[in-house]
């Protein structure tokens, strides 16, 4: 690899020592710099962009070549130009002036809707063509990102101090260099071939090129990350329901007609942009979008986001246009940090194979010009009448195109990447980081700032210093001073970053509970973890438990090594004493039930003792194949209520005893022996994942994940005295509905065959919840903990659904408060429980980190109880 890798260099240096450099300065009529313009080399696909400064720079072998120089909302301008070769410098600074968009001939009658309608109705009646004109196409791609803090705050909610490590100005800098391939339907796939990070040699950004695709404005909607919902297109099959369009005017550019439409939202809390789109006359594509989103557009993590889009002809003679420059910027407040940032991304180097290669683009005329000059031709409103006399042709021709792009896309298997495995979006080659800075001044299209040049020098030049042991001890220090607020709410965590070490002490909360069991439990945890540079991990975590009232010490330790990146693989180990809740997925944290023990005069945690030894083993055999197996054994006994002290004594509610009340059977126990294997495994369809050098990294699927169990009693082997067969399988997914919001559910099935000898805690587990606080809302939340836990067959079934505010954010009181609704759905089935069923509705980001929910339950019909829950839901 490495002989390849310079070898390569070798050839890339020997062109370029022979290249040109052409550079300068794009600004607007009063000397202002046009930041992120596009220059592009006509008639080929080199192209780059301005930076902040609007400084830019294309290093071209020698010749004579003519450049074209565009920014939104600019006139265009084409300069020749002629090279010499040895890296000599030509300056060329160009004054770019506003696009005069003239309103021409307009037939408005009085009742008739901005003649910007008719043109936006044909944009979208032709988008599916636009959007799968491209059967695949192969591209190379510049990306950098920047990120700043402007101000940082002394504590975050004045409890936790901030570190050292956090301060106003560049946090994280980086550039990339890739290439990408597209295939429709919607393949894309990518090969990381260089990066550089600000201050780290060693660091891989995080820049994907791929992921850029999202913001397809011929999509319907728009998933950017920054919101649940995503955005609407302002040429979306609905885009009228949502936007008001005003055509401010027409220009032309050589032989095409630009429109510029301005688009602003019908209502202030709908998801949608603001700003303005360019569409081609005739074509009805897009030329180019200046879009902007606010905080009333439902951004969930940035303040403000800006896209700015510019599109040009695909090489080749087919008429199909491709995307050149993409540049988003955003500006965040968050926990008392201000900053901003920008993502740019130049794409060059097209390989475009059209869906049809030999068809001219769908041209629909507009009504008959008044004059010869195709500028002059007037935008009337009778053409909505032909828009829709042409509608079912374009639907038989959107089917048609959808058939032969996907034939189209099949036969250009030579567009693709290669090395790339099914599923594989992305592949970061070795060695991508140990590029010079000789290599990024020549590959780099668009130059650096003088801001971003010092970052580079200054971080870079004192990496070595930073890394030391004595700066990085000196940070340590900083950062392992002892604070009452990370004590209290996260726990306090030791340091040793130079040897990749960490201590962590559990928060006070974790330390100290109670119950009626043992009484006050000190229970002191400490895990220590250590890293190694290839990802590698193993961590220890011993734990000293001690129960005051029954004076009974658990000592335990639980390790594991995780040893493979690559495939995930790991094994952990877990042995000693530990005192466990008869439902090992209980609701029910050392917190919620101290709280209800000690106040509320509600002991619901019911607990036993647990002796012996724990051996795991996991990893990822194949691409989305999950799977983990466990053996161990284990000496369980039956606790007893030890004592009946507590805060506040409610004479009518007294404290019940430690054996769990169960519909099927009785579940005390006394003394048990239990040998137990444990086989699961999750399968997850179509993932998609991204290598690195340093590992492998999973991302999702838009298929469900499948899940198996097999558990094991193994009786008569080292006196266990259990002998049963669980087996379960199941699935889970989650379902993006647009605009409606997001649908996660999950849904398992097992049974327990023959005539099965265990003891109650290896019964299958509901977790329920009976108290007001609720850790984990995919659960139930009204059924009891362990009524219902069953030796028999089970069908369990949740459903949530976030709405991401599509009601609430239309009520205009509400729309402030920023809450989104919800609604769940819990079913279980056993022949103990007959039919349980629990309806749940609630608001979450309720200062924007709490979810309210209220339930009801039904059993067979009748309702048997509702309540409120409270928890975490952001």
């Amino acid at each position: 690899m490495r002989s390849v890798l310079f070898l390569t260099c070798f050839f890339f240096f020997a062109l370029v020592a022979q290249a040109g450099i052409v550079r300068g300065l794009v600004s607007d009529p009063k000397g202002q710099a046009l930041a992120f313009a596009n220059v592009a080399v006509r008639g080929t696909t080199t192209s780059t962009a301005t930076n902040e400064q609007g400084n830019y720079q294309l290093r071209l072998a020698p010749g004579n070549y003519e450049l074209v120089f565009q920014y939104v909302g600019y006139k265009p301008q084409q300069i020749a130009v002629s090279v010499a070769g040895g890296d000599t410098v030509k300056v060329l600074n160009v004054t770019l002036v506003p696009e005069s968009y003239q309103l021409r001939e307009v037939v408005v009658r009085s009742t008739d809707k901005d003649p910007a309608y008719t043109i936006v109705q044909q944009a979208i009646q032709w988008r599916n063509y636009h959007q799968r004109e491209v059967a695949a196409f192969k591209a190379r791609t510049y990306i950098k990102t920047l990120a700043r803090f402007t101000d940082v705050p002394g504590k975050i909610m004045g409890l936790v101090k901030v570190g050292p490590d956090f301060k106003p100005g560049i946090f994280y800098l980086s550039e990339t260099v890739s290439e990408m391939s597209f295939r429709q339907p919607n393949v894309v796939q990518e090969r990381m071939i260089s990066s550089r990070v600000s201050g780290d040699t060693k660091g891989i950004s995080f820049n994907r090129a791929s992921a850029g695709r999202g913001l397809n404005f011929y999509q319907n909607v728009l998933k950017s990350g920054f919101s649940e919902r995503g955005f609407v297109s302002p040429i979306a099959a609905n885009g009228p329901l949502f936007y008001r369009y005003e055509l401010e005017g027409s220009t032309q550019q050589g032989s095409l007609l630009i429109h510029k439409i301005k688009v602003t939202p019908r209502r202030r809390s709908d998801p949608v942009f603001s700003g303005h789109i360019y569409i081609v006359d005739g074509t009805w594509r897009l030329h180019s979008v200046s879009l902007d989103l606010t905080k009333d557009a439902q951004l969930d993590y940035v303040d403000n986001l800006h896209i700015e889009q510019i599109f040009a002809p695909a090489p080749g003679p087919s008429d199909v246009w491709v995307m050149q420059s993409q540049k988003v910027t955003v500006g965040f407040t968050a926990l008392g940090f201000k900053g901003n940032g920008y993502i740019t991304a130049i794409l060059s180097n097209y390989k475009v194979t059209p869906t049809y290669p030999n068809r001219p683009a769908p041209t629909v005329a507009a009504p008959a010009p008044t004059t010869k000059d195709p500028a002059d031709a007037p935008v009337t409103r009778e053409t909505v009448a032909d828009v829709k006399k042409q509608k079912p042709k374009l639907q038989g021709l959107s089917a048609a195109v959808r058939r032969q792009s996907k034939q189209a896309a099949r036969d250009t298997s030579g567009l693709g990447l290669g090395k790339l495995k099914r599923g594989e979006v992305m592949l970061v080659e070795k060695g991508v980081n140990e590029r010079d800075t000789s290599y990024w001044s020549s590959v780099r299209p668009i130059p650096l700032t003088a801001e971003e040049e010092k970052d580079y020098q200054v971080k870079d030049s004192t990496e070595v210093i930073r890394k030391s042991r004595p700066y990085q001890d000196s940070l340590d220090r900083k950062r392992n001073e002892l604070e009452v607020g990370k004590l209290l709410l996260t726990g306090y965590v030791y340091n040793q970053t130079y040897y990749k070490r960490q201590w962590y002490v559990a928060p006070v909360f974790n330390i100290l509970n109670y119950n009626t069991v043992e009484g006050v439990v000190i229970n002191p945890q400490a895990t220590f973890t250590q890293r190694t540079d290839d990802r590698r991990v193993w961590s220890v975590t011993p734990s000293l438990r001690y129960g005051v009232s029954n004076k009974l010490l658990s000592p335990s330790l639980s390790a594991y090594w995780q040893f493979d990146a690559v495939k995930l693989s790991r094994v952990s180990v877990r042995v000693g004493r530990t005192i466990e809740n008869f439902d090992p997925s209980s609701q029910l944290t050392p917190f919620i039930n101290s709280y209800y023990t000690l106040l509320k005069n509600r002991n619901y945690a019911k607990l036993y003792r647990r002796d012996g030894l724990e051996l795991g083993y996991q990893w990822e055999p194949v691409n989305g194949l999950t799977v983990q197996a466990t053996a161990s054994y284990f000496d369980r006994r039956e606790l007893y209520n030890t004592t009946n002290k507590l805060f506040v004594d409610k004479p009518e509610i007294g404290f019940t005893p430690n054996a769990p009340v169960n519909a099927e059977r009785p579940t005390g126990f006394g003394r048990s022996q239990a040998l137990t294997t444990e086989l699961s495994a999750s399968f997850r369809p179509g993932q998609r994942f991204i290598t690195r050098p340093d590992g492998k990294f999973n991302l999702g699927s838009k298929y469900p994940t499948f899940l198996f169990r097999w558990r094991q009693g193994v009786g008569s082997m080292l006196g266990s005295d259990v002998r049963y067969t669980l087996l379960e399988a199941g699935l889970r997914h989650s379902l993006s509905l647009g605009l409606l919001g997001t649908s996660n559910y999950r849904v398992a099935a097992g049974f327990f065959p023959s005539s099965p000898r265990l003891d109650f805690m290896d019964f299958r587990h509901f977790s329920g919840n009976r108290t007001y606080l609720a850790s984990d809302f995919s659960q139930f939340q009204l059924l009891d903990y362990y009524r219902f836990s069953t030796q028999d067959r089970f069908l369990e079934a949740h459903y949530n659904h976030h709405f991401n505010g599509f009601l609430l954010n239309k009520i205009p009181l509400l729309r402030r408060l920023k809450w989104q609704e919800v609604a769940s759905v819990n079913y279980l089935t056993t022949p103990a429980a007959n039919h349980y069923v629990e309806l749940g509705v609630g608001v979450e980001h309720v200062f924007k980190i709490l979810r309210v929910d209220f339930y009801t339950g039904l059993q067979s019909g009748e309702r048997v109880g509702t309540g409120l829950r409270v928890g975490l839901g952001f």
